[in-house]
């Protein structure tokens, strides 16, 4: 008897396997790395593609990483915790909820006008982002030139031939990734120096920190998508 009582006690524990919810009850406040602060708690309701869209952008479309979130109910996303009802998603209706997002598409040539952002990176296991690029800030014209910084940028990046990294949930987009050597670091460099911006000039700075660029191109037919502030570099 005792053993069963315990059998009972921990499989309610645990939330039980349960057809995929149309909305979900999601209450999410603010991180704050480091420190115990009182934030806002803020309630609202989200749908399913919704809350999965958010996950995606933290684990990639990996079921099983997905379903363990799903189960635990949290997530951190942007600097925010988001928390709902935990519950064990059926494996094959998450498997087609998750059809109706993108996947990687290594065939996707590179092609610098559907780029919206470049990032550069810092080299070493653990990447940082030195900066996020906009193209409208890198598409500002110097007076008296015919070209932006962000066109010729896009030419130095297509004579280098960027690698399709991969699909970013968190950018909606996919990525391809420039190698960064000296030669191509100088024609950016140049770049700078003749097209760019005042602002802009400074904000290169980290030119020679930088090892990669990622490209930022979304598909025109995007996935939804779930904002929140972000602090990073940015122009």
């Amino acid at each position: 008897m005792h053993v069963l009582i315990s059998t009972f006690e921990s499989l309610t524990a645990y939330p039980r396997v349960m057809p995929l919810p149309e909305t979900i009850p999601v209450r999410y406040t603010e991180e704050e790395a480091g420190y115990v602060t009182v934030r806002p708690v803020v309630r609202q309701t989200f749908r399913l593609d919704e809350l999965l869209d958010m996950i995606l952008s933290v684990t990639g479309k990996d079921a099983a990483r997905i379903r363990q979130i799903l189960h635990s109910g949290t997530v951190v996303y942007h600097f925010f915790r988001y928390s709902w009802p935990g519950f064990d998603a059926d494996e094959v209706e998450l498997s087609v909820a998750l059809t109706r997002f993108p996947d990687a598409d290594s065939s996707r040539p590179f092609d610098p006008a559907k780029c919206t952002m470049a990032i550069f990176e810092s080299g070493g296991p653990h990447p940082k982002h030195l900066l996020e690029l906009d193209r409208s800030a890198g598409a500002k014209r110097r007076i008296f030139r015919r070209k932006s910084f962000w066109e010729r940028l896009g030419e130095i990046a297509t004579a280098g031939k960027p690698a399709y990294q991969s699909y970013s949930f968190g950018h909606r987009a996919d990525l391809y990734k420039l190698d960064l050597n000296e030669e191509n670091i100088l024609e950016i460099a140049q770049a700078a120096e003749r097209l760019a911006a005042g602002k802009l000039r400074y904000a290169l700075r980290i030119l020679p920190d930088a090892s990669i660029i990622l490209f930022v191109c979304p598909r025109s037919a995007g996935a939804l998508k779930q904002e929140a502030p972000r602090q990073q570099n940015k122009l």
